[in-house]
């Protein structure tokens, strides 16, 4: 089928998905705040002739955009939160914060989002002309610490899926393959008795103290972990400014990371322990609060090739000399360098690695114009993501689109600069189409649907463990714990 007619869509209302884009950008919510991001998201969805209908899974800045009716159901996902700490002036080639201490895109969000509801609108497009099936596109929030997606898995939200579509921002393009780290973050915090530190120490209980204890705790505890988990925290409430009062509360969030749920639940119950021990020494309280969880990456064979073959016949964005002079200007100011190949298959097939040595001059090259060929992936990769639980429950896979100078440092200024340029705005125009031009052949094709289920089924044949607990709420970092 041609599917001219419908990825056209998405050139002739470029600048609607542009504009968007650099206004979730200007935003900048963190986490569980999006709320003027999710607005416009569903003003803009209604006016072009979605359904909306939020919040979802008691999230307030969750919805979703229905057009169509009927089977099959393609599921399209977006994400939309900022990063603490790094605004950035848009464009600039040197660090510039926009606002003192604010937030920015340091993921790409903001170009995921306006990504993903390219492709709903070309999608809507091809329901229009006749075609049965229903589209919805997914607004899910908190992805860097909030996991929408796994609290909407707990409610089996994605089980009204035949099948899930979603791109993320990046320096290469490629089909993404493997698995992941689960991930589960839980926030700790202690009470004790304030005295004054000097004149009256014995007095005092400090709950600073049960922290640090506990963070030299879990150090011990790296050494009795497998290689593959992570720990990771940050104290969130140091207990005030003034080192003359034994300080009464303290809060730490940690993350811990396993490949299967199973295991970092395991290893997050050690670190439990270990926030016990640390309040029995100090003799402060301690409580406990979940913030988020989320699972490792199903793959999917049949999808991955799907989206490989439309990403192919999409093409790739081309750039101008100033584009490139920008890139290179971005990357000289990098502050740790290295000298990987761009792509994840490059370190599990020397021929892939060959190949893209060559197209990338030995990895020189400012922008990487070229699409890394299709691997097929069972390898765990130590990131994590909510898409993960999405895998858990429907067939689900994922491309990567250039939207940020080559090796471009992940959660950082230089992204957040690129996100407001023309080189971010090729980068999620070219990737609504892939994912549009997928969905379409998910539709005229259904055999493909039944593949990729089979496929589904005996790779998750082990069955779905959410980290998320049932009686768990969606919760903001550092907030006031009861």
């Amino acid at each position: 089928m041609d599917n001219k007619k419908y990825l056209d869509v998405i050139d002739q209302n470029a600048s609607l998905f542009t504009d968007v884009s650099d206004k979730i950008w200007e935003y900048a919510e963190l986490s569980l705040m999006e709320f003027q991001s999710a607005e416009l998201y569903c003003k803009v969805l209604k006016d072009a002739g979605f359904e909306v209908e939020t919040p979802v899974a008691g999230i307030k800045t969750a919805f979703k955009a229905i057009y169509g009716s009927g089977k099959p159901v393609i599921g399209i996902l977006a994400e939309y939160d900022a990063l603490s700490g790094l605004s950035q002036i848009g464009g600039a080639t040197e660090r510039k914060e926009l606002v003192p201490n604010g937030c920015g895109h340091g993921c790409g969000h903001n170009m995921l989002g306006a990504g993903a509801m390219a492709a709903a609108f070309a999608v809507k497009k091809y329901l229009e002309d006749g075609h049965s099936g229903t589209v919805i596109f997914y607004g899910c929030p908190g992805e860097e610490g909030g996991a929408a997606k796994a609290f909407m898995a707990r409610d089996r939200i994605w089980k009204e899926l035949d099948a899930a579509l979603t791109w993320h921002p990046s320096s290469v393009n490629q089909v993404t393959s493997g698995t992941c780290n689960t991930c589960i973050q839980v926030e700790y915090k202690f009470t004790g008795v304030a005295s004054h530190a000097s004149g009256a120490p014995e007095l005092g209980r400090s709950a600073l103290d049960a922290v640090e204890l506990m963070n030299v705790g879990v150090q011990f505890l790296r050494e009795h972990m497998p290689d593959s988990a992570r720990i990771h925290y940050a104290i969130t409430d140091a207990g005030g400014n003034s080192p003359n009062v034994v300080q009464p509360h303290a809060q730490v969030l940690y993350m811990v990371r396993s490949q299967l749920a199973k295991d970092a639940l395991a290893l997050e119950k050690r670190v439990d322990k270990i926030a016990e021990g640390a309040a029995l020494m100090t003799e402060t309280s301690v409580k406990k609060r979940f913030i988020d969880g989320c699972s490792n990456t199903v793959p999917n064979k049949v999808l991955e090739t799907l989206l490989w073959k439309n990403f192919n016949e999409v093409g790739i964005p081309t750039y101008t000399k100033e584009e490139e002079e920008y890139a290179k200007a971005i990357i000289s100011s990098y502050e740790m360098t290295n000298d990987d190949l761009p792509g994840d298959a490059c370190d599990e097939s020397e021929e892939i690695a060959a190949w893209v040595d060559k197209v990338s001059q030995h990895a020189t090259i400012p922008l990487n114009n070229f699409l890394i060929p299709y691997h097929f992936s069972t390898r765990q990769r130590m990131g994590s993501t909510d898409v993960g639980d999405v895998s858990w429950l429907v067939p689900t896979a994922q491309i990567n689109v250039v939207t940020f100078p080559s090796k471009a440092p992940g959660h950082s200024w230089q992204n957040v600069s690129c996100g407001k340029t023309s080189i971010g705005h090729k980068g999620l125009l070219t990737a609504g189409k892939v994912l549009a031009a997928t969905a379409i052949e998910l539709f005229e094709n259904p055999r493909y649907l039944e593949q990729a289920k089979e496929e589904f089924e005996k790779r998750a044949a082990g069955g779905y463990y959410c980290p998320v607990p049932d009686d768990a709420v969606p919760t903001v970092v550092g907030g006031k714990m009861d």
